[in-house]
């Protein structure tokens, strides 16, 4: 069986990365592509291959050939139009994060509950990769020992006041954008919720986006995780995970390439290992996951409570800013 995907915007991470991606995945057909510029629909159509282009979302929304829907829109539209989604009786996968709030990822999940045989997931497309699996499987096998923090950083420079990352009524700013991978990173390996956040932002005079923010999350038992993302600091990435007999280095930890191999080296006191993993488009590993748990009536591998979970994270991490202390979660 074949997942029949429908686009919702011509958004560049779409157009780009996702949609080439979808395309490739065995159980996945891109039928459709939608935009509020028609002509910009059927442009990105025809290049994509695409058969139908439609000029508005809701228009796409009503064709019953399309099973799942793909929303890449900014920040603010994901938890409307993938209300909307569900109530044309579509499948969503939508970008991170999945909304501005937790509130707003509850009110999401309780919709989402009144139609049990659809499926949502936030696209954390990361946690596909074969390189995070084999973390996983290290930690768990004593690799590291006990893993004690997490370390990451994530950046790129951006300015442009038109881009949406840079608008804060849409949902702009560093943590909304990149930070969310730094939290959800700490959360996945450690398979639990800090229980009390603290941080340290800066923001953008003129745009009032947070530009630079860095935190620390205390997850008890002598765990913790801190991390510094920024959209206005030279572009990098990188994750290291330490433990009482051991680390490990993640080079590129979020946006691993599709073309060339990555790699993750592990230390311990008998020395280091390189750990390289082929080329692989992780995108597709997510679009096929996703479209497995659509045909076999499964459970998403990343369901709406890791969501509200890391959401409960930033709201925590937005109020340490205005109090300027810890803040329990």
């Amino acid at each position: 069986m074949k997942t029949r995907w429908g686009i919702i915007s011509t958004a560049d991470i779409g157009v780009n990365k996702v949609i080439p991606a979808i395309q490739k995945a065995k159980n996945c057909e891109v039928i459709a592509i939608s935009s509020r510029d028609e002509a910009l629909a059927r442009k990105k159509a025809k290049e994509l291959n695409i058969p139908c282009a439609y000029g508005s979302y809701e228009d796409m929304l009503e064709d019953k050939d399309i099973d799942v829907v793909y929303n890449p829109l900014p920040n603010h539209l994901h938890v409307p139009f993938t209300i909307k989604a569900l109530e044309a009786g579509k499948h969503v996968l939508c970008e991170k994060p999945i909304a501005l709030n937790a509130s707003e990822a509850q009110l999401l999940s309780e919709t989402a509950s009144k139609y049990p045989t659809l499926k949502v997931m936030e696209g954390f497309m990361y946690r596909f990769h074969p390189q995070w699996k084999r973390i996983k499987e290290m930690i768990a096998e004593g690799a590291l020992g006990e893993v004690r923090t997490i370390h990451s950083h994530f950046s790129f420079f951006n300015i442009d006041p038109t881009n949406t990352r840079n608008i804060l009524e849409y949902g702009g700013g560093a943590l909304y954008d990149i930070g969310c991978y730094c939290i959800s990173f700490p959360r996945f390996l450690f398979d639990r919720n800090p229980v009390r956040v603290i941080s340290l932002i800066e923001r953008d005079q003129k745009m009032k986006i947070d530009w630079l923010s860095s935190a620390m999350l205390d997850f008890g038992e002598g765990k913790t995780a801190t991390f510094t993302c920024s959209i206005q600091l030279m572009y990098g990435q990188w994750c290291e995970i330490i433990g009482t007999n051991g680390r490990i280095v993640v080079d590129i930890p979020v946006n691993a390439p599709n073309d060339r191999p990555t790699t993750i080296t592990l230390t311990t006191n008998s020395g280091s290992e390189l750990f390289t993993f082929e080329a692989i488009d992780q995108y597709t590993l997510q679009a096929e996951e996703f479209a497995n748990a659509i045909i076999n009536k499964s459970t998403v591998p990343t369901p709406l409570t890791d969501a509200i979970a890391n959401l409960q994270v930033i709201d925590a991490l937005f109020e340490s800013e205005k109090n300027n202390s810890w803040i329990k979660l």
